[in-house]
């Protein structure tokens, strides 16, 4: 006899999602659906706008991802009119996304996703000497690992525990069986999330130095950047160079470590060896850093074979709406996509819980809509980027790649599951580090010669535009479309990161990647369903960007209050 468990809200996220899935008499998940809750009109907003616009206002979709979008909405629009920012200004862009890089994957990992690997009570029972010692297997000079730091760590949370709550750690499933850090691994890397906190400061510091702020950094513009004081200030530059510095060696020291030692650790776990039923992957080249070099390669990958990547036509992307609610079901490419609700509510259903409002999994049930590139639903996100530079024979990434898998032990076939999507986010960051170190130089030397940022350009209001963004940011692949006629924006789309990976399922009634990388996962209790927010975290969804809602008056619409215990609103 089927069940259902729901997971309303995920937590731990930017947005509102939610999961349910249908487990069997063996607890095991046997379909799954995921649901966007909220309606995205950023695309209704652009409509009629100056096009130079378009990057401060996209930026405005998440308070996250805003720089990505920033970045995007300047460049589609550079491309539709043929502008080629300086090399100057590309540096400086390529600097700004290492900074948002360096500092989203050390949060996710730490603040966002670590819990779900790092048992905090376990941590209590800790000895701080022997998880001292221990820190040294997995990195040469570890960081924050002291034993008087380790034991100042466990008199903090002791101190949240002898008040009778564990304050920004409560409400979590701590004691559940498939934790399989030891005590003293947990100490560390609670130890960790601590210093991760100071960390993440820098790294936005990072990118405050040539974006004036953030988040919504001010600094770029269509054409180039304009923060022409800061590129001549040694003192500046120096800012921004000490705080990549500090965080760097934090990535190196600490990040990698303790995603080494989850390697080992969780090894062999089952629910965390899963979690890539869809094998689809793709990724897009993005960050020059230097005149013939980007970070990253461009291509997709079918079915999980690395020897073969393909290149991307943007012309097979499309987005559609069979299970969204959305009208205009048929796939529609962005030049063309359409925005207009037709929400039909949830159904009345039973879970693990008692009876609930559930997803009409026959029929519509999120506001996500469901991209595929030639039909079929593709992966994208760290892993992506990973494997499909991977198979293209990026040197950069197959000596990370390979060095990690070596030092692990794990096959290449560990990098399809949850553990190695973690691992992947991991390397990426690696990746970053060293990609901003030669970016850093590269500028510094070009600015010796060399002090355009901004190149020059018209607007035709009686010609017609069209052009379109195409990158990699720190949750995937992202998209920007945009028509321009009489000299404002006349069509706008977004296809963003967590609009692949959260899709609902689509006419041929294929999954989106959060719903089949569930399926076969074993729930160990199904009222503590950890084994699918861990999988679901390690996408690190971000679904304010892939579904919005506003009132054209500015009016409140509704205030909810979530009970974290309980899961109900009022």
């Amino acid at each position: 006899m089927s069940r259902r468990i729901v997971v309303d809200p995920i937590t731990r996220i930017e947005g509102h999602l939610r999961v349910d899935v249908v487990i069997d008499d063996n607890n095991t998940i046997t379909d799954a659906y995921a649901s966007g809750t909220l309606f995205r009109g950023i695309e209704t907003i652009l409509k009629g706008r100056d096009p130079r616009d378009a990057g401060f206002m996209t930026q405005r979709i998440c308070g996250v991802c805003t720089y990505s979008h920033y970045k995007a909405g300047i460049e589609a629009v550079e491309n539709a009119l043929g502008i080629i920012p300086p090399y100057n200004a590309q540096l400086v862009r390529s600097l700004m996304g290492i900074a948002l890089f360096m500092h989203d994957h050390v949060v996710h990992f730490y603040h966002l996703h670590g819990l779900d690997w790092c048992d905090i009570t376990q941590a209590l029972a800790a000895d701080p000497r022997k998880a001292s010692d221990l820190a040294f297997r997995y990195a040469d000079f570890p960081v924050a690992t002291g034993a008087d730091e380790l034991t100042a760590v466990q008199a903090r949370v002791k101190t949240f525990v002898d008040k009778g709550h564990l304050g920004p750690f409560a409400n979590a499933y701590w004691g559940h069986s498939t934790y399989r850090f030891t005590p003293e691994q947990n100490l560390i890397v609670l130890s960790h999330y601590l210093k991760a906190l100071e960390v993440q400061r820098l790294a936005a510091q990072m990118m405050a130095v040539f974006g004036a702020k953030q988040p919504h950094p001010q600094s770029l513009t269509v054409g180039g950047v304009t923060c022409i004081m800061d590129l001549e200030s040694p003192k500046r530059l120096g800012e921004f160079l000490t705080r990549f510095e500090q965080t760097a060696d934090f990535i190196k020291r600490a990040y990698y470590a303790d995603v080494k030692m989850a390697a080992e650790a969780y090894g062999s776990e089952d629910s965390v060896l899963q979690g890539c039923n869809i094998r689809n992957f793709m990724a897009s080249s993005q960050y020059p850093i230097s005149r013939t070099e980007s970070l990253f390669d461009s291509g997709y990958i079918l079915d999980g074979d690395l020897s073969r990547v393909y290149d991307i036509d943007d012309e097979h992307i499309t987005e559609e709406a069979t299970h969204a609610w959305y009208q205009n079901n048929e796939p529609l490419h962005p030049y063309e996509g359409k925005t207009q609700p037709n929400y039909t509510g949830f159904q009345d259903g039973d879970t693990v819980n008692g009876p609930a409002k559930i997803l009409d999994g026959q029929g519509k049930y999120s506001w996500v809509k469901a991209p595929r590139y030639n039909g079929k639903p593709m992966e994208v996100g760290p892993l992506a980027q990973m494997l499909v530079s991977y198979g293209r024979g990026n040197p950069r990434v197959q000596k990370l790649v390979n060095n990690f898998l070596s030092e692990t032990g794990l096959p290449v076939e560990a990098l399809f599951t949850t553990l190695g999507r973690t691992a992947g986010r991991m390397l990426q960051t690696m990746l970053m580090v060293e990609g901003g170190h030669e970016a850093f130089g590269n500028l510094v030397e070009n600015l010796k010669v060399d002090r355009e940022t901004c190149a020059a350009y018209s607007i035709d209001n009686n010609r017609e535009y069209r052009g379109s963004f195409s990158g990699d940011v720190p949750r995937g692949a992202l998209s920007h479309w945009v028509t321009i006629k009489n000299g404002v924006i006349d069509h706008y789309q977004c296809v963003v990161p967590s609009t692949w990976n959260a899709s609902p399922r689509d006419a041929q009634g294929q999954p989106g990647p959060y719903e089949a990388a569930l399926v076969g996962t074993t729930v160990a209790d199904p009222t503590q369903p950890l084994e699918i927010i861990r999988t679901i975290h390690s996408f690190d969804p971000c679904l304010a960007c892939a579904i919005h809602v506003m009132d054209v008056e500015g009016n409140c619409l509704a205030e909810y209050r979530v009970d974290p215990q309980t899961g109900q609103t009022s």
